[in-house]
């Protein structure tokens, strides 16, 4: 891995976001003030004066984190990552949430040869936000090497041992950053996807023609590719032509299966790489076979955790009836595509509603409500977010609903995993929702108001389930910033595309032939996609109808949040005066001036006032 990519990524991720200080602290300065000098020649390339700065800042505070991960890392660039790793394993201990100690340790490990623990602590840092993973995987040796190979081939299709003459199998498969990407989050850069489908490609044909692949190094890269496929939901498109072959390869193991002769590992690995083992017809029979650790983490996510989705789903409360017709086309999307599919939850620690609220809204006149809340996720998904509330508020009480019951069993599956038992699943319309016998303290409606039929009518139905002094968070779609949709949508209507998976498949494959990278990351995956540009109801809103809502119901704006740290300081400068991070008037202007401000969506909370 580069170092100075690495370095960098570590800044990035939260490592060096400290005041510079001074150089020299003073005879008796706190172990704050030592660290700050310690960054100060950090950033300068004085790393033995830094280590020097580290120690002392140690000796006066032994439990000082943030020395602790600087002092990891500089004895990790050192080459002592047996050291490196004991450092940062005692930050951690400290704060489990720290990115940058999950990236320095994960090098560590992978320096020492320690592949697993590496792909499992570079999998929390991009969880807690490790910035650009995807830039950091390009710039590994093996891969640029691989990227290379394929741009001077183009537009031929590189065999795999013409790819893996740039960079074998075994040396691609250690790169830990890489591994951990494929199996945990949705790649969206468009150079990485092209050589995902090349190795996909590659790889069928290298079966076809029967080459081996019992190499343990070769299984552990491409079950990786099986699960990066599995995550975006096969929404690489996929010539007649590898179909198939994909056929030949399901005929193979069939074969086999009816004759009780050994499947081979990477067949089941191919087809698992073109489609979901839960769909393969004898895919009941694979889990009674002996795999590798490696082939049968495939059949967990792949087969096993599909069919108990599937068998949970009966077990699902219904709150309401669905019969609106709206309700009805809505529901039947995420019955088809769940969404989003997710794999890792960030380390969360612990907090109140109250502190979590102190810290979110630090500049609003917020009345925090008690301990001991109700709260409230409408329209949960697949869970991520009910999930993240659950953990970081364990002592509430979390009801989640949503329309779609795949999309429930999903939650509930994840939320077993994690041990949660301050939440509850129930299936609901939320225009249904007032006939509810049970009132919130919070309500979290992110992402789902805007697919109704009617935004402000089950805003108003949600306020209804709200206590006094009540708050709510709201996410709704930015009309200002989804106009970079209008060209996609106005190509996909030209050539009559329709919300089915060949369909999807095919035509972003040709956005990206025409537009290269889009503007927008949920096009990389087949339910982000539908999600994104063909959902069958969405509405779009601006900042002054959020505030003549807000006006005309009684509630109080509490700000924007969920905002990256330079936006906010941007609009503090340009709108310095109290009170204006309440003020909608300099949001508007400030949103006209940068109209990506709010990425896709507007989030925001507000309060019931009392006599409402």
């Amino acid at each position: 891995m580069n170092r100075k990519a690495r370095r960098a990524a570590a800044k990035q991720a939260g490592l060096a976001l400290s005041p510079a200080g001074q150089s020299n602290p003073s005879h008796g300065a706190s172990a704050d003030d030592v660290y700050a000098a310690a960054i100060s020649q950090y950033r300068n390339g004085a790393f033995v004066q830094a280590e020097n700065l580290c120690r002392l800042a140690l000796s006066r505070d032994p439990r000082h984190r943030r020395s602790l991960v600087l002092l990891g890392d500089v004895v990790q660039q050192g080459g002592r990552n047996k050291q490196a790793v004991k450092l940062l394993t005692e930050a951690l201990a400290l704060n489990c949430a720290d990115a940058a100690a999950h990236d320095t340790i994960a090098i560590a490990y992978q320096a020492l040869g320690r592949r697993d623990e590496a792909v499992r602590h570079f999998t929390d840092a991009m969880a807690l936000g490790l910035r650009d993973p995807e830039m950091l995987v390009k710039q590994c040796a093996p891969v640029a090497a691989l990227l290379k190979c394929l741009s001077a081939a183009w537009p031929r299709q590189p065999t795999l041992a013409e790819l893996f003459g740039a960079a074998d199998a075994s040396t691609l498969a250690d790169e830990a950053l890489l591994l951990a990407l494929l199996q945990s989050k949705v790649v969206h850069d468009v150079e990485l996807e092209r050589l995902l489908i090349a190795l996909r490609r590659a790889l069928l044909q290298h079966v076809i023609a029967g080459g081996d692949g019992s190499d343990a190094d070769y299984l552990e890269l491409f079950c990786a590719l099986a699960q990066q496929c599995f995550l975006n939901e096969y929404v690489f498109a996929c010539g007649d032509a590898e179909q198939a072959q994909v056929r030949q390869v399901q005929d193979r193991i069939a074969s086999a299966v009816g004759s009780n002769v050994d499947v081979a590992p990477l067949d089941v690995i191919v087809i698992a790489s073109y489609q979901p083992l839960h769909s393969f017809t004898l895919a009941h029979l694979l889990p009674t076979r002996s795999w590798p650790n490696v082939v049968d983490r495939v059949l967990q996510r792949q087969l096993r955790e599909p069919m108990q989705e599937l068998s949970d789903r009966l077990n699902i409360p219904s709150l309401t009836t669905v019969d609106d017709s709206t309700s009805l086309s809505v529901q039947n999307q995420y019955e088809e595509n769940p969404y989003p599919r997710w794999v890792i939850v960030p380390p969360i620690t612990p907090t109140t509603v109250a502190d979590y609220l102190r810290e979110e809204l630090g500049e609003s006149p917020v009345v925090l409500p008690s301990a001991n809340l109700d709260i409230l996720v409408a329209g949960c998904g697949t869970g991520a977010h009910s999930i993240d509330t659950a953990l970081r508020f364990p002592q509430t009480r979390v009801l989640a609903v949503d329309i779609s019951r795949a999309s429930l069993a999903y939650a509930r599956r994840k939320s077993r995993e994690l041990g949660l038992t301050n939440i509850d699943y129930g299936q609901a319309d939320i225009l249904k929702l007032a006939a509810l016998d049970q009132r919130f303290d919070v309500i979290e409606a992110v992402g789902v108001l805007h697919h109704l039929a009617d935004p402000a009518a089950g805003w108003r139905r949600l306020l209804s389930l709200l206590r006094p002094h009540g708050l709510m968070l709201v996410g709704l779609y930015s009309a200002t910033a989804r106009q970079s949709l209008n060209a996609a949508r106005t190509f996909i209507a030209e050539r009559g595309y329709r919300a089915t998976a060949d369909d999807i498949r095919n035509c972003r494959h040709e956005l990206i032939q025409r537009f290269g990278t889009p503007p927008f990351r949920d096009f990389s995956s087949l339910s982000g996609c539908r999600d994104l540009l063909f959902n069958v109801m969405e509405h779009e809103f601006t900042i002054p109808q959020i505030a003549a809502f807000i006006d005309a119901n009684g509630l109080s704006f509490l700000g924007f949040t969920q905002l990256p740290p330079e936006t906010k300081k941007d609009f503090r400068q340009e709108f310095p005066a109290t009170g204006a991070w309440q003020d909608f008037d300099a949001w508007a202007s400030f949103e006209r001036k940068h109209p990506l401000t709010f990425g896709n969506m507007y989030i925001f909370w507000v309060q019931k006032r009392g006599d409402v």
